[in-house]
């Protein structure tokens, strides 16, 4: 068999990807792999996935043009994907939709999943509650402590919340135990990885799922100006939001693709999880990407003021995305997250996620650069009820 050939079965995207797992891990997700591949095909299932995005989560999500941030700012016009208005306020259901679909395809009558800003974790959970599953989330203790009201939602909706308390108690960590979990439960137990992460086929089919978020971003695009956007700009954390707002643009050479990474306190500092920017090549979760590891080669601790953005490594799509220049990735701190967080706020009266300010902070810098007649998509990918209280304890704000 020609390597490339092989590589495309294994989930390979250049050299990045594949399914860096146990042996019997690796049966697991052959059979997830092969299973989704039939439903893909299947017109039954994905009726039932567009009826569930329509009816159960309220897509689609709007375009909206923002006439005073684009006033404000002098330069392009700036449009927002609003996945914040998606059911549960974030884009995660459209991938946990899907998933849950081919658990129950698959005869799975266990959930479990890992969060670490929560939206993966309280969109798992009520997709569990729709369809009966038993759901257990794993979270790191840190980020339960920065997201109290997300653990509250998940287990209002019914799930069992775990709180991680080793490592940097955060998503890494939050994963780790899922994994774990996942392998002393094979037979009955499915995996809703809430990331375009971990082994094959994980990373296709949230791409997959989340496609629907520059599906009709194309479609609104087009239809309000009569072309296409010249850059397009998503937070980056493990990198769902961000391969869902690229997909459909990915053949376009003339829409700019960027990512806005989590710097945390600075890339010239420990503090930060600035992936692509800093980091190196190496496996982590099942996969061959970019991380940020130690000297010995270990997966070292990262920081960001995000709880969905401090992760040490990133989907295997994006890095192939860096490396052949498809894509750029930058890294944006949290003061200047915080202060795009504000901006958009008191701009258009709207609250994005501190996870999506990342981008609103990219644009913000690109945007009075730009000439008026050009277009700037950012994705929205979530709203920041959840992150009111953190920005009041880093601006020293008492509520």
């Amino acid at each position: 068999m020609e390597t490339k050939e092989l590589k495309e079965m294994t989930g390979f995207y250049g050299d990045f990807g594949g399914q860096f797992v146990p042996p019997h891990i690796k049966v697991a997700m052959d059979e997830i792999a092969a299973s989704y591949e039939a439903a893909k095909l299947d017109p039954t299932f994905q009726e039932e996935y567009q009826s569930l995005l329509k009816d159960y989560s309220g897509r689609e999500t709007p375009l909206y043009f923002a006439e005073k941030l684009t006033q404000q700012l002098g330069g392009a016009k700036i449009y927002l994907k609003r996945e914040d208005l998606n059911h549960l306020g974030a884009h995660k259901l459209n991938n946990v939709l899907g998933q849950m679909l081919l658990a129950k395809r698959m005869g799975k009558t266990r959930i479990i999943a890992e969060t670490g800003a929560g939206q993966h974790g309280v969109a798992t959970a009520a997709a569990a509650a729709r369809f009966g599953f038993e759901c257990v989330v794993y979270m790191g203790a840190e980020d339960c402590e920065r997201q109290k009201l997300n653990v509250f939602r998940m287990e209002m909706l019914g799930a069992t919340v775990v709180s991680v308390t080793r490592g940097t108690q955060t998503l890494k960590d939050a994963v780790d135990a899922a994994f774990e979990d996942l392998m002393e439960n094979l037979d009955d137990t499915f995996y809703v990885i809430g990331s375009a992460v971990g082994p094959h086929p994980y990373p296709l089919m949230v791409k997959d799922f989340q496609r629907v978020i520059s599906q009709e971003s194309k479609r609104q695009i087009l239809a309000k100006e009569g072309r296409l956007p010249d850059m397009v700009i998503a937070c980056v954390g493990g990198g769902s939001n961000a391969i869902g707002s690229f997909a459909e643009y990915l053949d376009d050479p003339e829409v700019q693709l960027v990512g806005a990474e989590a710097a945390g306190e600075g890339v010239d500092t420990p503090r930060h999880a600035a992936t692509m920017t800093v980091g190196s090549i190496g496996v982590l979760d099942g996969m061959n990407t970019y991380g940020i590891f130690d000297e010995a080669g270990k997966v070292a601790p990262v920081y960001s003021i995000s709880a969905g953005l401090d992760y040490p490594g990133v989907g295997p799509e994006h890095a192939y995305l860096k490396d052949s220049g498809r894509a750029e990735y930058v890294a944006i701190t949290d003061e200047e997250a915080v202060q795009a967080f504000l901006t958009l706020s008191k701009a258009e009266g709207i609250i994005p996620a501190i996870e999506s300010s990342h981008a609103v902070a990219e644009a913000c810098k690109r945007v009075p650069r730009m000439a008026p007649d050009q277009v700037v998509i950012i994705n929205i990918s979530g709203r920041g009820d959840k992150d009111v209280e953190q920005i009041a304890k880093y601006l020293n704000i008492e509520i």
